[in-house]
């Protein structure tokens, strides 16, 4: 069997104190979740989180700094890499459909996001919060094509 880890990549969007996350139905379960998914064949990792907030909430997404990357292994043995990034919001298209998983966007302030965290959809939207609010930010010169 050969190990391949998940790529993926995820945006902390902070707007008016509050934070952009997507409900998504994953197994029957809402979750919450920072706007996120896979790196795709040809893709750099900044186009990629530019896409998936595209996808999922219909923002254009400008990344400005890398807050962190992480590593969690799912119940069902998968590993997942995430790149999460923070930036800012160009424009918004509300005539554009989201993704078919995403139930809706939401705008949340933290106090409304922790009463909510046995929904997360990973502990690493968590992670990419605590790492946000303690000010971690990397520059995206890190990243290399």
């Amino acid at each position: 069997m050969i190990w391949t880890p998940r790529t993926t990549v995820a945006a902390v969007i902070e707007r008016d104190n509050r934070f952009l996350f997507v409900e998504e139905l994953i197994n029957n379960k809402m979750t919450l979740n920072q706007p996120a998914g896979h790196l795709e064949d040809n893709e750099s990792l900044i186009e990629a989180v530019i896409r998936e907030t595209q996808e999922e909430t219909a923002w254009q997404f400008s990344p400005q700094s890398l807050v962190g990357i992480y590593q969690w292994r799912a119940d069902n043995n998968d590993t997942y890499i995430r790149y999460c990034f923070t930036g800012d919001l160009i424009s918004h298209n509300p005539a554009q459909a989201l993704d078919p998983d995403i139930h809706q966007t939401i705008w949340l302030d933290l106090d409304t996001f922790l009463a909510r965290k046995s929904h997360l959809r990973s502990p690493l939207v968590m992670d990419c919060i605590e790492d946000y609010l303690a000010g971690e930010r990397h520059s995206l010169s890190l990243l290399h094509n």
